[in-house]
C-alpha cells in the first residue's frame, strides 16, 4: 500500500509496545536503505547505522537504555554520527553531523511506518555504556536508538499539534 507523504507522516508515531513478531530482514534492509538515501550537507553522510538484532545484542542496548516497553522491540537501530565526517559551517564551526543524523534517523522512522512497523526516538541512554557495547571506532558518537518492531497497539487519537499561526512566520 502506497501513501502520500502527508497521510504517511500522520500515521506515524511513537510505539512504546511491540508484539512478538521478528521483523523480515527484506523490512530492515528497506529502512537500512531508506536512511542510506536520506540527504546530508555537502553529502558527507557522517553517519553510520548498528542493527542489533540478535539476543545478545538486544540486552546490550537494553543496559543503556532499561525500561520495560523498550525490551519489547525485536531489533534496534543505533544511529551514530562523526563530527570529523561532518559538513562544518565555517561562519560558527558548527558541525552538521547530528543534523544529518536527525535526517536519516526520521526517514527510518517514515520507513518503518510506511511498511506496518513502529519505532520511536531513544535519546535518553547511556552514551559510555553504549560506545561501549557497540565500539565502531571513538570518532563515532551514539544520537538515538530506535526500538523498531510491529506494534502492539496505536493511538486511537493523534498527538495534539501546535496551530500553524503558532509555528509559522510569513514576511
Amino acid at each position: 500500500m502506497q501513501m502520500d507523504f502527508l497521510n504517511l507522516a500522520k500515521e506515524r508515531f511513537s510505539a512504546r509496545a511491540f508484539s512478538a513478531q521478528a521483523v523480515e530482514e527484506d523490512k530492515v534492509n528497506y529502512l537500512l536503505e531508506c536512511a542510506q538515501r536520506a540527504p546530508s550537507a555537502c553529502n558527507k553522510q557522517p553517519w553510520h547505522f548498528v542493527v542489533a538484532q540478535t539476543e545478545e545484542a538486544r540486552q546490550k542496548v537494553q543496559l543503556c537504555y532499561n525500561r520495560e516497553w523498550m525490551r519489547q522491540a525485536p531489533l534496534y537501530i543505533i544511529i551514530y554520527a562523526a563530527n570529523d565526517k561532518a559538513w562544518v559551517r565555517e561562519e560558527d564551526g558548527k558541525s552538521h553531523a547530528d543534523i544529518d543524523a536527525a535526517i536519516a534517523i526520521e526517514h527510518l522512522c517514515l520507513a518503518a511506518t510506511a511498511v506496518g512497523l513502529g519505532s520511536c526516538w531513544v535519546c535518553n541512554f547511556d552514551v559510555a555504556a553504549l560506545q561501549a557495547a557497540f565500539p565502531i571506532g571513538q570518532e563515532w558518537h551514539p544520537v538515538a536508538i530506535l526500538p523498531i518492531g510491529y506494534p502492539a497497539s496505536t493511538p486511537t487519537k493523534p498527538s495534539p499539534r501546535k496551530e500553524m499561526d503558532e509555528i509559522v512566520s510569513r514576511f
